[in-house]
């Protein structure tokens, strides 16, 4: 473990030159998540063009599955790159992570569609994804020990937060260029983005690619490696040494469950889920949730470094704790606000007309059916379940006795499902056809007016009325929401690398960093989405993140010793 040092600052001074070189190394780390982020920006449009096919609760939590696959390969990447970090250097590993991200990111946008090529287009979607989190697992260790290493030993959280940025501006860069494009000012427009124009912001990742490179090849060795090297007292299995030895692997774990956990679940919450929530919940076109949540997105960033520079002060835990314990009190209150002034028309229906499904539990399925054989109408619950899902419609669920035919009660009215047991072939289509329309409504077809139902009458909503949105108030939540990112995220590198040795540093902290970031909060929005199928409740996704960041809290209050007063040039 690194020993602690009397607080002054005992390594060299960043020079003018190293700082240059510092911010290239950081402007080189957001375009590896500008190509990251991408996908989980255009979920909706990839679950389109990749699985057709299946119904569309499972054909989105498929593309969100799909986007998880990324974040499930990021701890292999960790130790692959890791390894090499830690033998032949920072640099080195750099330069290669950059390459296989960017090309990866270029040809998601040469890919053919399903229309196209059938069920080999999301398997060849799912294999780039892999590709991208190989190549992310490298790259943060090795930016965050890089940068480390060249700062100053009292400066060291406000230089590392500079990479802790990088992953919101990423985001933010991505929200922007598909903002731009998507708009009707570029000539593209929203449905021809939504046909072709997607391809646009992956081929732009090229561009990046090149500068990214250039940026990389300019850069030196961190110094702390080069004296490694130079004393010869660098590890010859760094992956042994920081998994293998128990001295080692204790501190991985209490760095995994007191401080990273929380941190992946509050991070993912904040900014990704929250997106989410407004597309798929709340009903908020794309284009308007993009700019919102980038408005809040570019409120909250200079925060990353304000944390980082106030934890060189104060100590890394202090504000990582407090960042989980407030996610945890506030992710409830804060959503339902969020409801409550984006998409005020569904918050009044929930509030005058609440819906509740009486059925047998056992006849119910979750909703979810990643291969798309589910018709949902073998019971009568699933055909009440499947109709409020499509519908995206809050409900809670009342158990009935076994064989109890499942009701819906939209307010004070009762709509009995069609009998599935009873019913078959065209028979059986038909009543649900007719429930569907009385409960949902249904479009004008074959001469046919269109049939507004049940929830319309009542006041649901089929997507957010524009007019209706109170803008800045969604923003301020957003902006609380990303600020609680900040609090976590800010000061999380520099408290990595002080937990280890040099000479196993990026070995050790890139793998229980990216266990932490990538399963736990690269699956939060699957998980969560898929929570709420199977519940009908649009907040029981959050109970993951509160209870993961509370969890977090606890641990890290008895666990985490606090490190910004460490040497890390041992």
């Amino acid at each position: 473990m690194a020993s602690t040092y009397d607080g002054l600052p005992k390594h060299h001074q960043a020079t003018r030159s190293e700082k240059l070189i510092i911010t290239a190394s950081s402007l080189g780390t957001v375009f590896e998540w500008y190509d990251f982020y991408l996908y989980g920006l255009l979920t909706a449009i990839i679950a389109a063009q990749f699985l057709t096919g299946l119904n569309p609760t499972t054909s989105f939590i498929m593309a969100l599955l799909i986007f998880a696959a990324g974040f499930i390969v990021r701890p292999f990447g960790a130790i692959f790159f890791g390894r090499i970090g830690d033998l032949f250097g920072r640099r080195y590993t750099f330069i290669i992570t950059l390459l296989v991200m960017g090309l990866s990111t270029f040809l998601v946008g040469c890919l053919p569609t399903y229309k196209s090529v059938g069920v080999a287009a999301p398997i060849m979607l799912v294999v780039l994804r892999m590709f991208q989190g190989l190549a992310l697992g490298g790259e943060y260790g090795g930016a965050a020990t890089y940068v480390a290493e060249h700062a100053p030993h009292n400066k060291r959280g406000f230089y590392t937060s500079w990479i802790q940025i990088t992953a919101t501006a990423g985001l933010a860069m991505a929200l922007l260029i598909v903002i731009t494009i998507r708009s009707p000012i570029t000539g593209v427009g929203e449905e021809a983005f939504k046909d072709w124009g997607w391809r646009i912001p992956y081929l732009v990742s090229g561009l990046f690619l090149i500068v990214g490179l250039w940026l990389r090849l300019k850069l030196h060795e961190s110094p702390v490696f080069q004296k490694m090297k130079a004393e010869g007292t660098g590890s010859k299995s760094p992956i042994k040494e920081a998994f293998g030895q128990w001295k080692n692997l204790k501190i991985v774990l209490i760095a995994f469950f007191g401080a990273i956990a929380g941190q992946a679940v509050v991070w993912y919450c904040g900014q990704l889920y929250a997106l989410f929530f407004l597309e798929k919940m709340l009903k908020i076109d794309g284009l308007t949730a993009n700019t919102l949540i980038i408005i809040a997105l570019l409120m909250a960033a200079p925060f990353f470094l304000f944390f980082g520079w106030l934890s060189d002060r104060i100590g890394r835990k202090p504000i990582i704790l407090s960042g989980c314990a407030l996610a945890a009190l506030t992710l409830f209150p804060v959503f339902h606000m969020l409801t409550d002034a984006a998409n005020p028309a569904l918050s009044r229906a929930q509030a005058a007309a609440p819906v509740t499904v009486t059925a047998d539990p056992s006849e119910c399925s979750s909703q979810f059916d990643p291969v798309g054989a589910n018709k949902f109408d073998k019971t009568s619950c699933d055909i009440v379940k499947n109709a409020l899902a499509k519908a995206g419609v809050n409900y809670t669920n009342i158990a009935a006795a076994p064989g109890t035919v499942a009701t819906v009660a939209v307010g004070d009215r009762h709509f009995t499902a069609p009998n599935a047991a009873r019913l078959s072939g065209e028979e059986k289509k038909a009543a649900i056809a007719a429930f569907t329309a009385q409960l949902i409504g249904a479009p004008a077809s074959a001469g046919q007016p269109a049939v507004a139902g049940e929830l319309a009458r009542v006041g649901y909503p089929s997507k957010a009325n524009p007019a209706e949105i109170n803008k800045p108030l969604v923003v301020a939540l957003l902006f609380y929401l990303v600020l609680l990112v900040t609090m976590v995220y800010g000061p999380i590198a520099a408290m990595l690398v002080e937990l280890f040795p040099s000479r196993i540093r990026y070995s050790s902290m890139s793998l229980p960093y990216h266990i932490g970031n990538g399963w736990l909060g690269g699956l939060l929005p699957a998980i969560g989405f898929a929570m709420v199928a199977a519940t009908g409740d649009i907040y029981y996704g959050l109970w993951y993140p509160v209870v993961v960041a509370a969890g977090t809290v606890v641990l890290g209050l008895i666990l985490l010793p606090e490190t910004f007063r460490r040497n890390i040039d041992e």
